[in-house]
């Protein structure tokens, strides 16, 4: 049986390979970075952080221009956008990796609905699937300059009883994902959805059912070098 990783053994294992300075190197050899990087990580995400503690008015803003499945940055709420969505967008602001435009849009299949009226034909489904990602982003990622292959892959949903209650488990898959800004947005993010998922789910069907157990899987889990001052905040507290 594998072993059940908590965010807090995540938190411990990039402790320890900043410690034992395990580092991976990216880019080629005019522009390199250095990361510390966990490959094929995954775990129980019980906790909205890894190694940085959430900006949760700025996750609210992200959310909120999610649910508008706007495809450009500028339409983020708050006075500034932030500079990690400029550097991956084009010249016009323009993005792939809007998350309420994936799962709500009819332009990319209306994953959310089909997800929904799935469970609610078959509880004991593995067909509850919202797919993020497509074949095309191999093109579109680079479209008219932007940088942005999309990294969430998909989420997955079981219905599961536990102690006499119903809950939706969800198990969230990235390509890449980053540790210390990235996951904690990527959580809130997870979570709004299970909630409005369970949601849609207790109205439509009559049966009340609970958000539940968020698992995490993550082909590159990582820190940068430009953020290894946070991991050094952990060891020092």
């Amino acid at each position: 049986m594998n072993p059940i990783y908590t965010t807090i053994d995540i938190r411990n294992q990039f402790i320890d390979k900043y410690k034992n300075n395990e580092y991976r190197y990216i880019g080629n050899e005019t522009q390199q970075s250095t990361t510390i990087e966990i490959q094929n990580a995954h775990f129980l995400a019980d906790d909205d952080w890894i190694i940085r503690k959430p900006n949760y008015e700025y996750a609210q803003r992200e959310i909120d221009w999610y649910c508008s499945t706007s495809l450009n940055v500028n339409n983020i709420p708050g006075v500034k956008v932030p500079e990690m969505w400029k550097r991956c967008s084009d010249n016009n602001g323009m993005i792939n990796s809007n998350y309420g435009w994936g799962i709500f849009s009819k332009e990319n299949g209306e994953q959310y609905k089909h997800c929904l009226d799935k469970l609610l034909q078959d509880p004991h489904t593995r067909e509850a699937i919202m797919i993020y990602n497509r074949p095309s982003m191999w093109e579109d990622y680079c479209k008219n300059g932007m940088h942005d292959f999309m990294c969430c892959q998909n989420q997955q949903y079981f219905i599961n009883e536990r102690d006499g209650e119903q809950y939706i488990d969800v198990i969230v898959n990235f390509r890449s994902n980053d540790a210390v800004f990235g996951y904690c947005n990527d959580y809130i993010w997870s979570k709004y959805v299970l909630g409005i998922l369970a949601e849609d789910y207790t109205i439509k069907s009559a049966e009340k059912i609970k958000p539940g157990k968020i698992w995490w899987n993550a082909g590159s889990l990582h820190v940068y070098e430009r953020h290894f001052n946070h991991i050094e905040k952990l060891i020092s507290e």
